[in-house]
């Protein structure tokens, strides 16, 4: 008969951020632990408090499946030496099976004699199988782990109790000096020890000791009473899935209050206010019904209604102090003119292997203006930007981002605003960090974009050029994120950049300009490039294209994300249309015989040594294309072509034994093949 079987790992407060993936790890780690003893179950439940880990097993099968069964082994004359002594691939045979080579014997089967076992074993109870979780416990892994005691042993915090309850039944594993039984443990202040009678109890068992062991059912909890206050009140608060997370994670049982502070801190930057309440303290910011900050906050508390006056006003003494700093820090940094700070720079580190911060924005500025100049941007875009560029890192060096980093660019610009510059060169020194992850906001403004590809463009330089490149499973700088930043704001500019092409002038208009190294090889441009080239791949990745038209695209020389972007589109677009296959296939076809035939001759097609009217139409179509700019176009104009190309293959000798007439036939190709190349390397694509 199937039971339940409960497993709960009893710790110190946890991270919060840790203990939903923990307990999905240790499911994961069962469900296949247990399908490899070959032990049935419905299916597994988790719960997961700060303190605890734990899963519910659903209907396990009380032991393994018998097995009665016939094996087949290797043949007679290799199961047995010239000597009749048993070989290795008997014996290994036979041992497979858990048995000996005494137990085999040979039957005939279609003229040959086979060895064979009969395996008799009967499957092994649950009981013992399960205390193979001390191994599953002990297999889990975490960003950080602790030992405690004299213990080798590592564990994301240290261990106090085990429960492992098969049915009503004790299953004792033992982690340590720790041996499971059936007492687990109420909440730290307002719950007692339980003494489970039965695997079913757990849940409302834990309840009656104010632990509330379901997170869903804990999160429910929180918006629920969150959702009365803010109706009670007429006040809004913005959705903030991850501080959600954050507090269910770091209570037990979860009671929801609110606290207020002086109205005289909201004449700071709100983005001060939310950074003191959301990231220091875990509260939620309030909003009244025109969407404006208010002195309110709501928090949660780990724990029941008791003494919640002396909690609220605690939480406000704390909040209130923090405020207190930075309203300081605030009135402080506006003492001084942004250049106080850019001057500072000259000391500030970019990084000990290329130089400070200030050498860094002169070389952006150049970078920047360069990449300007070939998008052909107006001159206030360029004026904004130049100005943007020579303050954009002074922030670093106010009082308000050395005690709240993650303010930077945020006071930027604020502190931008106060002091009279525009609203883009302000937004600009905000924007210059999008995006923030790799999915994260695009800057909105162009000179927003422009200082943010070309301060990510000089990273990556650097970085490659002072050896510091990203290995398969190491990237402590972020630069593949700054990469896929780039190509991200390319497309959403509609930026050209080939980085074949500029690369080399970057490198070449920053060189005797920065004490910087910069790539000196042809090589390490093209590092860079393919560096940039694989971050495209990622984005069609997630973008759905479809594998072959990805590889496509990228085993082409085009090197511009916008262009690259432009022919995923198209063949992506074509893929499936029934005229795809016939258009590729003479591309390809094309493509094969100047492989063949190590084509490298001429470029001019000289149309006077044409023979037949299909050379001349197919010269003229091909001379109609390679006016086309658009990507769609072109191939629209190659389903056109498709039917003239057929019928050129059909009237004409390609190899003609005239050398000057198979010469210009295939210059004719070439110049197809030439104009293919715009979409990829077709022969990637899979056509059926």
């Amino acid at each position: 008969m199937a039971k339940d079987y409960l497993f709960e790992i009893g710790t110190e407060e946890m991270p919060a951020h840790v203990v939903e993936r923990s307990v999905k790890q240790l499911a994961e780690k069962t469900s296949k632990f247990l399908r490899e003893n070959g032990l049935k179950f419905k299916s597994i439940k988790t719960f997961s408090t700060p303190r605890r880990l734990t899963i519910l097993v659903e209907q396990l099968s009380e032991k393994q499946a018998d097995i009665d069964e016939i094996k087949k082994g290797p043949a007679k004359k290799i199961a047995l030496d010239q000597d009749k002594n048993w070989t290795r691939a008997a014996q290994g045979f036979a041992r497979g099976q858990g048995m000996t080579t005494d137990d085999i014997y040979f039957e005939e089967l279609k003229g040959t004699e086979y060895a064979y076992v009969h395996v008799q074993k009967e499957g092994k109870k649950t009981t013992d199988i399960l205390l193979g979780m001390s191994d599953i416990v002990k297999a889990m892994t975490f960003p950080t782990k602790m030992r405690w005691d004299s213990h080798d042993f590592e564990f994301v915090r240290p261990i106090h109790w085990l429960v492992s309850l098969y049915g009503n039944e004790v299953i004792p594993v033992k982690i340590l000096d720790i041996t499971a039984g059936r007492k687990t443990e109420g909440h730290r202040f307002l719950g007692d020890s339980v003494v489970l009678a039965n695997s079913s109890d757990y849940e409302d068992a834990l309840k009656d000791q104010f632990v509330i062991v379901d997170s869903t059912k804990r999160r429910t909890m929180i918006v629920d009473q969150m959702n009365k206050l803010v109706k009670k009140n007429n006040w809004q608060i913005k959705p903030d899935k991850s501080l959600l997370e954050e507090v269910t994670n770091l209570v037990e049982f979860p009671t929801v209050f609110t606290g207020s502070f002086d109205k005289k801190y909201l004449e700071m930057p709100k983005e001060v206010l939310i950074t003191s309440m959301k990231d220091n303290q875990r509260y939620f910011e309030v909003y009244d019904q025109n969407d404006k900050l208010i002195n309110h906050f709501i928090a949660v508390r780990n724990g029941n209604k008791d003494y919640l006056e002396n909690v609220v006003l605690g939480n406000e003494k704390v909040l209130v102090a923090r405020l207190d700093d930075a309203q300081f820090f605030y009135d402080e940094d506006r003492k001084y003119p942004l250049s106080h700070f850019v001057q500072k720079l000259d000391n500030v580190s970019f990084h000990d292997k290329i130089g400070s911060m200030s050498e860094k924005m002169k070389r952006v500025r150049i970078i920047g203006d360069f990449l300007a100049n070939k998008w052909q941007l107006n001159d206030q875009v360029v004026k904004d930007f130049d100005r943007a560029s020579q303050l954009y890192k002074f922030d670093l060096v106010t009082q308000m981002v050395g005690e709240f980093a993650e303010l930077q660019g945020v006071m930027g610009r604020h502190y931008a605003k106060l002091a009279g510059e525009n609203d883009d060169v302000a937004d600009a020194i905000e924007e210059h960090y999008m995006p923030t992850t790799s999915e994260g906001e695009l800057p909105k403004t162009t000179v927003g974009s422009l200082l943010s590809v070309a301060d990510k463009l000089d990273t990556i330089i650097t970085f490659f050029a002072a050896g510091m490149i990203p290995s398969s499973s190491n990237d402590p700088y972020a630069l593949r994120r700054y990469a896929y930043g780039i190509v991200r704001i390319l497309l959403n500019q509609k930026w050209s950049l080939p980085f074949n092409e500029f690369l080399p002038e970057i490198v070449s208009a920053l060189e005797n300009k920065t004490p910087a190294k910069l790539p000196k090889k042809a090589e390490q441009e093209e590092e860079i490039s393919s560096f940039i080239r694989d971050r495209i791949k990622q984005y069609l990745q997630k973008n759905n294209y479809k594998y072959d038209i990805i590889d496509a695209v990228l085993a082409s020389s085009q090197q511009d994300p916008i262009q690259i972007l432009a022919a995923a589109k198209v063949l992506q677009l074509h893929h499936d249309d029934d005229k795809f296959k016939p258009v590729v296939e003479s591309l390809i076809r094309i493509n094969n015989i100047l492989q063949k035939a190590k084509y490298k001759g001429q470029n001019v097609v000289k149309r006077e040594m044409f023979e037949n009217n299909t050379e001349t139409e197919l010269a003229d179509g091909v001379s109609s294309l390679s006016k086309v700019n658009d990507l769609s176009k072109l191939y629209d104009g190659f389903v056109k072509l498709q039917p003239v190309i057929d019928l050129y293959f059909e009237t004409n000798m390609i190899m003609d034994k005239n050398e000057a007439i198979k010469n210009n036939r295939l210059a004719q190709l070439n110049g197809i093949a030439q104009l293919a190349k715009r979409l990829g390397d077709l022969s990637k694509l899979v056509i059926k």
